[in-house]
């Protein structure tokens, strides 16, 4: 069996552990979420090879170079990691980002821990009042919230993703 090690901050690995905790710990929860994404997303193409990339030299004339440097401009991006990019992108690695996307995605997932967080507030209340023979008060409106909050977040994400996949299509 493989091992995969990775190193968080301190404060993000004290979350997981304590969300981890209902789900068997921390090795069964990072099993079953690549798995998840595994199932989620079946490679389209071969994963690109790790390791160092090796150079390959391109000649443009003078009016293309400014074209591309006008481009890769406008994504926020420099020449060479545009084209770079477009052709990942063609090879048909996962999304192409550039600075803009990367921090809408940051965002997204800063909304999203926050609200795991809430939710596990709320559950670790929940569960806190069955023990001790309560009757569970659900806060129904705050519920309600989170759930708007989730599906406007995951719109959002659909909108970048989808926004990204249009721009590195052939013809643009």
């Amino acid at each position: 069996m493989a091992l995969i090690s990775l190193r968080i901050p301190d404060d993000m690995a004290v979350r997981f552990s304590a969300l981890a905790v209902a789900e068997g710990g921390k090795s069964a929860l990072i099993r079953r979420l690549i798995a998840d994404a595994l199932a989620v997303r079946a490679p389209c193409a071969a994963p690109l090879q790790i390791g160092r990339p090796e150079k390959v030299t391109l000649r443009f004339r003078d009016s293309e170079m400014r074209q591309l440097a006008e481009i890769a401009q406008r994504r926020g991006m420099t020449r060479t990691g545009w084209i770079v990019a477009l052709v990942r992108a063609r090879l048909g690695s996962p999304v192409q980002t550039c600075p803009d996307e990367r921090e809408a995605l940051r965002a997204i997932v800063r909304e999203l821990n926050r609200i795991g967080a809430n939710i596990n507030h709320i559950a670790r209340a929940a569960n806190a009042g069955v023990q001790q023979g309560r009757a569970i008060e659900t806060g129904l409106s705050e519920i309600r919230e989170v759930k708007g909050v989730i599906e406007s977040a995951l719109t959002e994400l659909r909108r970048i993703f989808g926004d990204n996949a249009d721009y590195w299509r052939a013809g643009r």
